[in-house]
């Protein structure tokens, strides 16, 4: 295959700005954290806070990362011909209008059980929940027209400036003294927008009128990645999401120190998906060049590099986490708890890695019944193995991952003894498949 075929492969030289977003996003996570627990007045007011946050980044991702893909993968596809991608861009932003409209009325016709039962009983948390499902559309439409056009800086902008919009506003608010929680969450809600805005005044989404669009070529494996997408989001949010469901009044200060022990063993996970956005384009330009070989090679130092990754991330929870989220958060969790979290987290983040291969492979369906099984094991073990608040969810967690991982194993040894191959589209979709958001 020439040169050029190889550089026009998707998000080889974006690998730099994207890893860089994604790891100033997750600092101002934490950042957001502290000081918004600071500024509302303690960790019991900050629960609502804390349950929107996972609640959006179940469902902003889970719907929306699909439309994301499909975008960048077409967009790519017809930049590679010579074509104008405008009609593919048209074709999505209506899917995506549909999508929202559809999620909107299921999350309207449930509110008055999502305000009493999730947000204690707070009615403008639910409507931060619903304005920042909506701002989180054209945030990751952007995304998608950024990435299957080439503009990967325009891409890390997107990604960063959500995480830094959203701690300069949380500062704002503190500095002039906002302590009511609904404000820190439309903090939340509408923070995505300014970067969009951004790269929209500077004539970065733009694309050019080309040929028109059919269904066919802008949702070939959308239906499975949606579903996939869906249940992985649920999956890595499912921890503080399920003590909010469980816990009594009492324990609201747990629920919140709770999120912060899940945060903290996110790091790994987020080192890792920085460094992925660096190892996945090689991956995709061998695969590309159908040099199958050097791709099972690369897919398996990917492999060592996460494995190592979560082993280090679970002993340092056990050994350094009480003291880390001690003087961070000021939070009580016992080394046991926060290593069952980081062990959980480093297997959701082998099981991630695992997908991305499956898919690479055109292994799009057999992924969702991956995370669709993970979940499944979620709610099983979380219902059956304990009584107590933190070791259920935990051990809920770890079992889920697990379950994932095994199934995605399983179905990638089948897809590479079968002789799967991947190709240009599928590494596209891999490449892009990160549910993890900040």
């Amino acid at each position: 295959m020439s040169q050029t075929a190889t550089t026009r492969t998707p998000l080889p030289e974006g690998t730099i700005p994207v890893g860089a977003a994604l790891l100033i996003a997750g600092v101002a996570t934490y950042a957001f954290f502290k000081v918004g627990t600071w500024a509302v007045g303690g960790e019991d007011e900050f629960k609502t806070i804390s349950s929107l946050w996972f609640a959006t980044f179940a469902l902003a991702p889970g719907f929306f990362l699909p439309l994301e893909q499909e975008l960048g993968r077409a967009l790519a596809h017809r930049r590679a011909i010579g074509h104008g991608g405008q009609p593919v861009v048209a074709r999505i932003a209506r899917l995506s209008v549909a999508l929202v409209a559809v999620v909107l009325l299921v999350v309207l016709a449930f509110s008055p059980l999502i305000a009493t039962h999730f947000f204690d009983g707070d009615w403008v948390m639910l409507a931060a929940l619903v304005a920042a499902f909506i701002a989180y559309a054209p945030a990751h439409m952007a995304r998608g027209i950024c990435s299957g056009s080439g503009r990967f800086h325009d891409y890390a902008v997107v990604m960063g400036a959500d995480g830094v919009v959203r701690i300069v506003l949380c500062l704002v608010l503190a500095v002039i003294g906002v302590s009511a929680a609904g404000a820190y969450g439309f903090a939340v809600a509408l923070a995505p927008l300014v970067g969009v805005g951004f790269v929209y005044s500077r004539g970065r989404l733009a694309t050019e009128p080309g040929p028109e669009a059919s269904w066919a070529e802008v949702t070939p494996n959308l239906g499975w990645l949606l579903l996939g997408s869906v249940f992985a989001a649920t999956l890595l949010n499912a921890g503080p999401i399920a003590t909010t469901l469980l816990a009594t009044e009492a324990d609201d200060v747990r629920v919140t120190q709770f999120a912060y022990g899940v945060l903290l063993a996110r790091i790994p996970l987020f080192m890792f998906q920085a460094v992925q956005a660096a190892l996945l384009p090689r991956l995709s330009r061998l695969a590309a060049t159908g040099e199958l070989i050097e791709f099972r090679a690369g897919l398996k130092r990917l492999m060592m590099v996460v494995l190592a990754v979560g082993v280090v991330g679970t002993v340092g929870a056990f050994v350094l986490g009480p003291f880390v989220i001690g003087v961070v958060y000021d939070a009580d969790l016992s080394g046991r708890t926060l290593a069952m979290l980081a062990l959980g987290s480093a297997c959701y983040m082998v099981a991630l890695a695992l997908a991305q291969a499956v898919i690479a492979l055109k292994g799009h369906a057999l992924v969702s019944v991956g995370w669709i099984t993970g979940v499944v094991a979620f709610l099983l073990a979380t219902w059956l193995s304990s009584d107590d608040l933190f070791k259920r969810v935990e051990i809920g967690l770890l079992t889920s991952s697990v379950a994932a991982m095994t199934a995605f194993a399983i179905t990638l040894r089948h897809k590479l003894a079968s002789g799967a191959v991947p190709d240009r589209d599928s590494m596209m979709d891999a490449i892009t498949d990160m549910p993890l958001e900040t």
